[in-house]
Order: C-alpha cells, then sequence, then structure tokens
C-alpha cells in the first residue's frame, strides 16, 4: 500500500504527523508542490525561494535516509496532488493543516477529489499549537486582543512531540519521477545577492533544533532583556525555523518548559510565540489581512501607495543614485525617491537605515528594529504599511503570510490590538536606549558618521507632527 505525505510548511521529518502516519503500514513518498498558480495564493519571495531551495535540498537527505523519496512538482496543487496520487497508485494521503483561506480551499477540494476516487485523506493539526476556529470569545467572536487569547490558548495542554518514522526497508516501486529543484530558478544568480544570506543561515530541520538547543541553553534566561538589544545575540532567531516548519511549535514550547522557573526570560519567550498563534488566529478569520485593513476607519487615510512601489529592487541599489535632501514635509517628497531611500538604508537616520541594511544582507532584520523601521515608513513618511508589508515578504527568509501582515497592521495602528496610531517610535531615542553605546548602528552603518552620509529625509518632529494630524482627519 503506497502513501503520500504532501508537504508544505512542515519540511521536518520529527514531529510531523501526516508524514509519521504515510509511513506508518506501507511504503510512502513525500510529495512538495511549489503553487503558485491556484488563486490566492501568494507566490514567495525572493528570500523566501532562496530559503525554500536549500530547505528542500536538506529535506530531500533526511528523507532518503528514511527510505522516502521526496517528488518534487510545480503547479496549482488541486489539480496537480491528485494526478500525482492516481499515478502513484497511492491509496492514502495525509497532509499538515494550512489556516489561509485560499490554502484551505485548496486541501478542500484535494480531499473532495480523493474521496471522490476512494482514496484516503486525513490531515493534523501541526503548525500551531492551538486550531483557530476552537478559540472563541465569550461572545463566540474570535479574538482581537492578544491578552485574553493568550490566556485562553496558554491554559491548553498541548501534545508532546511524535518522532520520525522508522527507517523503511526499501522505498515504494513505482513512484512518479518528479522535477529538477535547479529547473525551479529559485536561487539568485544575475546578481548573486544571497551571499550575506548563505553566511548568516543554515537552513534544514537540523539546523533549526540546534539552534533552539543553543538558545534555551543560554540567551533565554535573559530574553525579557536581551531581546530588545539589536547588537546581542538576545533572540531566538527561530523565526525562520519555525516559518518553514524545520522545528515545530510543539518542540518549542515542550523544550522551553524545561527551563521555565529560572527567571522572566522562558515566560516571555512563551508570550513570543503566544503572538506568532495570535497572528494566524487573525488570518484565519480575515483571509485578506495582507491586503485589507482590520480597522475600516483607516481606509481613509491619506497614505501615500507610490507607483511602481512593487518588490523590486529600489534604484539605489542597483547603482543609480541616492535622492537629494527633502524639506520636512512628507508631503513634498517624491514618494518612490523615499521609498526606494527607505529600502536601501539611505534615510538618513541611522537605527533605521542599520535595520533596512541587515535585511537586504541577511534576510532578516532584528524585531525592535522592524517596528521602528517600519513605524518610520508609515508615520514619518506616510507610506502605506502595504508597501512595506510588500517590501518585508520580498526580502525577509520568515516572511509569515500571518505574522509579517499582522506585524505591519499592528504597527500602523489598523490591526487587532494594534499600537495606537499616536505610539510613534522615534529612532533616536529607540537607538539611545537599546543601542547605547552604538554597535549596532555601526556594524551595518559605518559610513553614518562620513560626509558620504545622508542627510535626513524628514525632521523627525514635523514629520510626526503631519502623521498625527493625518490621524485626526479620519477620527
Amino acid at each position: 500500500m503506497v502513501s503520500i505525505a504532501w508537504l508544505r510548511d512542515d519540511l521536518r521529518t520529527a514531529d510531523n504527523p501526516a508524514l509519521l502516519a504515510a509511513a506508518h503500514g506501507g511504503g510512502a513518498a513525500a510529495l512538495y508542490v511549489l503553487d503558485e498558480e491556484s488563486p490566492g495564493i501568494r507566490p514567495l519571495g525572493a528570500a523566501a525561494k532562496w530559503w525554500l531551495h536549500h530547505a528542500l535540498k536538506t529535506l530531500r537527505e533526511d528523507l532518503e535516509a528514511l527510505g522516502i523519496p521526496l517528488v518534487l512538482l510545480r503547479g496549482p496543487a488541486g489539480r496537480v496532488v491528485p494526478a500525482f496520487v492516481q499515478e502513484a497508485g497511492a491509496e492514502r494521503i495525509f497532509w499538515n493543516r494550512r489556516y489561509g483561506g485560499p490554502e484551505r480551499e485548496v486541501d478542500t477540494a484535494v480531499k473532495e477529489r480523493a474521496a471522490g476516487a476512494d482514496v484516503q485523506a486525513e490531515s493534523f493539526q501541526a503548525s500551531l499549537l492551538h486550531e483557530p476556529w476552537t478559540v472563541r470569545t465569550g461572545g463566540g467572536g474570535p479574538y482581537r486582543v492578544f491578552t485574553p487569547f493568550w490566556r485562553t490558548v496558554s491554559a491548553m495542554d498541548f501534545r508532546a512531540p511524535l518522532s520520525a518514522p522508522e527507517r523503511a526497508a526499501a522505498p515504494p516501486a513505482g513512484i512518479p519521477a518528479g522535477e529538477n529543484l535547479a529547473d525551479w530558478n529559485l536561487l539568485p544568480l544575475h546578481p548573486d545577492w544571497a551571499t550575506g544570506l548563505a553566511e548568516a543561515w543554515t537552513p534544514g530541520e537540523e539546523a533549526g533544533l540546534s539552534a533552539l538547543s543553543d538558545f534555551l541553553a543560554g540567551p533565554v534566561q535573559e530574553y525579557d532583556d536581551g531581546r530588545d538589544r539589536p547588537a546581542k545575540p538576545g533572540t531566538s532567531r527561530l523565526s525562520p525555523y519555525l516559518r518553514w516548519g524545520h522545528v515545530s511549535p510543539f518542540q518549542v514550547w515542550h523544550e522551553l518548559s524545561r527551563v521555565r522557573g529560572n527567571g522572566p526570560g522562558p515566560d516571555v519567550f512563551g508570550t513570543e510565540i503566544g503572538w506568532r498563534e495570535f497572528c494566524w488566529h487573525q488570518l484565519f478569520h480575515n483571509p485578506d489581512l495582507a491586503t485589507k485593513n482590520l480597522r475600516p476607519a483607516f481606509d481613509g487615510f491619506p497614505w501615500e501607495h507610490p507607483e511602481g512601489s512593487g518588490p523590486q529592487t529600489p534604484a539605489i541599489l542597483r547603482g543609480k543614485g541616492v535622492p537629494a535632501p527633502s524639506e520636512s514635509r512628507p508631503d513634498e517628497l517624491d514618494a518612490l525617491d523615499a521609498l526606494d531611500a527607505w529600502k536601501a538604508g539611505r534615510t538618513g537616520i541611522p537605527l533605521v537605515d542599520a535595520g533596512q541594511r541587515q535585511l537586504w544582507s541577511m534576510g532578516w532584520m532584528h524585531n525592535r528594529v522592524r517596528m521602528v523601521a517600519a513605524s518610520f515608513l508609515i508615520k514619518n513618511l506616510g507610506i502605506h504599511w502595504r508597501v512595506g508589508e510588500e517590501w518585508f515578504w520580498e526580502t525577509l527568509v520568515d516572511a509569515d503570510p500571518a505574522s509579517n501582515p499582522a506585524n505591519w497592521q499592528w504597527v500602523a495602528g489598523s490591526g487587532a490590538d494594534a499600537a495606537p496610531f499616536f505610539r510613534i517610535f522615534n529612532p533616536q531615542t529607540q537607538a539611545k536606549r537599546f543601542d547605547p553605546d552604538g554597535a549596532y548602528i555601526a556594524r551595518w552603518v559605518p559610513d553614518a558618521l562620513t560626509p558620504a552620509y545622508p542627510e535626513p529625509l524628514v525632521d523627525l518632529k514635523e514629520s510626526r507632527r503631519h502623521a498625527l494630524e493625518a490621524y485626526e482627519s479620519i477620527r
């Protein structure tokens, strides 16, 4: 009996209930479908594609060690998956549940086609500690405030992590050959801008579990303070490993429980896991989270949305120069030039520029600096949060369909349990507080004290005033 484990954002062998079910009682094959065609499915950004290439390469080796072949296919999953199941002569297909609206529609269609073909289809909970439809407020609706949400979810009894499947005696016969990973062209070549990503990251399950172990062996104890210090190794850097499913939230939660009770650090980190859950809770109940304000009042906010502001590389990074210094009013700036300067880390605001250059170099930015950089774009430059969200989607290796838009809406004030709009991060104050010796800025903006460094695009005080005036106009 041949069984298929259809893998998506769960690229691991341990604590993978779909893979474990497929391997039980017969020959198993794993299938990964690169789906950029199904309606509503968001194509991956460039940094995510880089990560995916290396993750699949590593996963194939891990699965081969278990006697499970990995088949790679491209196309709309609602058509590709049933066709593969039929060609392989499989009698069972398993997958771990997804929670985005278009993804659930695809999965439902595959399950219906499997039933029509007399193929067993079953899904499992593996990517979240909670199932979003099981957690409701007293009024029966979804939570919109984090604290009561996490109070409810964290009180649940989460299952223990599962073991990886045992090694099969032999791979199943008759499994159709898939496509060549190299033919997917996921890696940048002309030019190869991913050198910094390769120096900073090792995609895969082994690296993810190692990162978890290293974090819990030391930095977690001071996480309550260390998480806000961008120059220090005080964060877990687990976000891409969780995003791609190299480690599961159940593994993280149960390993974290071993170090609780030794200070506030582990509890604070547990709350961060809760925010990840809360973001997915929002996406499940608001499938258009990346494109629509959760607070309708913000539909009338006078944000700039520059033409041609998609995920393309800014002119500055293509060697075409830096916008000239501008007056203090953001509406006197050329919005597209200002956006290019923000993307490239050439705004004249050192902490913002440090974050943007870190992002461009390693596909990741410290979370404290993410908030500052996002606030500067939205509130000081007056550019729509969707523009920044699209750039992060393109450049982050941990670009997450839920956390990325939810956090941008949090900063913008348009989301669930959002920071109020009038909370405008002052990047100079933030730098003094969280990078007091300037080590983070010195690393990423070594030109900050040279004549080549640009004047600030905007005056922070004046642009803050204009942002608050715009907010008053929609109240």
